[in-house]
């Protein structure tokens, strides 16, 4: 094995550079400098994003275990760029009494759970693949579990792990069946040995599964409402965004790539996790006071919406999913950062203490009402754009029947959503949340939200230019 091929992994190395950097900083670093920790590591990798944003000519590594193609750029500057406005959100909660002794923590894990991901949506080998999602999903654990004195918290962390153990045994279960069916288990050899037999039918179905519970699908979602509502914010705001993005990502791509030749059978299992899943998270959505299990139902629905891009299997399909992952992860990350504010400030955290919310804090009720229009897919907010291309990616399959039934929803969605426009704009309360003076990396975090939620619908080139690499997996 040539090992100077590893060095074209620019993306995992320069990550894995800034971990051991920060890990030494905050092993060695005196009380002082320290106090300079969350700039140095927001620098830093933002100097990793920006060097790592070009996309490159197709290679492989290690035999094709690991397979670069230039649509992984653009994924993967995504998820960074969410990564570090969720840094900047993170700014107060890391420097309260609980949370600054651990600030090192959080980074280090943060970005260990990010490097997996990497590894997980480079794969071109079952065996990279489940070592990239597991790299991802442990840390994971930790860092929902991260307010350690907060019994919620823990409960969050092994309600979150319980369920990270059970998806992964039942997904390797299936890659073991694959395995038994075809002796290999790269995913160019697959592709062609894979033709819809019972066993091989039995590894889809298994593996599916285990990835529906990682993207927190109807019925595979009990654990979603719990973990948000105990993690910490920024975390929950990570858990949804992030790791949302690059699991759905690595579905559309190990079914177009390894379960081409069982697009029937993919495409029907799709379609009743859609239905059910928007419908149900929907209804669900009404029925809650809690913000963080308002948003985790809220979530569960959007993830319905992004799989109308995988169900069609299209180059379409990929360009309209990576896109609307930009657009979702803009428009939540806006919801959760003011959330965020709100929580670390007074400790609100329900519906109802939003009332009037307008009359106090004009600023964020305005922010959360765009991030809330984009959500539901309102023009001419970002959201509707995104909307827009998967529809049309599942349309140009002839899923019309499904694509009326989310637009169903998407009238659902709006009515829930407007119930907390309506609670901070027209509610009266008593008691409202007090006037509230962000810490300057928030203000920044929620200005480039807001921007993108109005400005990226409009930019017709960013839609272009993913569509470049529409099929390139």
């Amino acid at each position: 094995m040539n090992y100077i091929s590893f060095l074209q992994l620019h993306d995992e190395l320069s990550l894995l550079a800034v971990l051991v950097i920060l890990l030494i900083y905050d092993i060695f670093a005196g009380e002082k400098a320290l106090r300079y920790f969350q700039p140095v590591a927001i620098i830093l990798f933002a100097v990793h994003t920006l060097l790592n944003c070009v996309p490159r000519d197709p290679f492989e590594v290690a035999g094709g275990m690991y397979q670069y193609v230039p649509m992984l750029t653009y994924v993967k500057t995504i998820l960074n760029i969410g990564t570090i406005i969720i840094f900047l959100q993170a700014h107060h909660w890391l420097n309260s009494e609980e949370s600054v002794i651990r600030r090192g923590e959080f980074y280090f894990l943060t970005l260990s759970t990010l490097l997996g991901m990497y590894f997980m949506m480079s794969a071109g080998h079952f065996l990279m693949f489940f070592i990239g999602i597991e790299t991802a999903s442990i840390p994971m654990a930790t860092l929902v579990a991260f307010n350690k004195y907060n019994h919620k918290s823990a409960e969050a962390g092994a309600k979150y792990i319980l369920t990270s153990v059970f998806a992964s045994g039942i997904s390797l279960f299936g890659i073991s069946m694959i395995y038994g069916a075809t002796g290999t288990l790269y995913f160019d050899d697959l592709a062609t040995q894979l033709t819809a037999g019972p066993l091989q039918l039995m590894a889809l179905v298994f593996f599916a599964v285990g990835l529906f519970f990682k993207i927190s699908l109807v019925p595979f979602h009990l654990w979603t409402p719990d973990v948000y509502e105990g993690a910490p914010t920024s975390i929950t705001s990570y858990l949804s965004v992030i790791s949302k993005g690059s699991a759905v990502f690595v579905l559309f791509t190990i079914f177009v790539k390894v379960f081409g030749n069982m697009i029937d059978q993919w495409q029907t299992i799709l379609y009743g996790i859609i239905v059910i899943s928007i419908t149900l998270a929907n209804v669900f959505a009404i029925r809650q006071q809690n913000l963080k299990r308002f948003l985790a139902f809220s979530s569960i629905s959007q993830a319905g919406y992004i799989l109308l891009g995988v169900i069609s299997g299209t180059a379409m399909g990929m360009s309209s999913l990576v896109y609307y992952i930009l657009v979702y992860m803009f428009s939540n990350l806006a919801i959760f950062g003011v959330v965020s504010v709100i929580e670390n400030r007074s400790g609100k955290i329900t519906i109802r203490d939003y009332d009037g919310l307008y009359q106090t804090n004009p600023k964020l009720s305005v922010v959360m009402m765009l991030a809330l229009f984009s959500l539901a897919g309102i023009p001419p907010f970002a959201g509707f754009f995104s909307k827009f291309f998967i529809f049309s990616a599942a349309i140009q399959q002839g899923f019309y029947v499904l694509v009326f039934i989310a637009l169903l929803n998407t009238v659902i969605s709006l009515y829930y959503y407007l119930l907390l426009v309506k609670a901070m704009f027209i509610n009266k309360s008593d008691s409202p949340i007090i006037t509230i003076k962000s810490d300057m990396p928030v203000k920044i975090s929620l200005v480039i939200c807001t921007l993108a939620i109005v400005v990226v619908g409009l930019i017709s080139t960013i839609y272009e230019q993913i569509s470049v690499f529409g099929f390139g997996i």
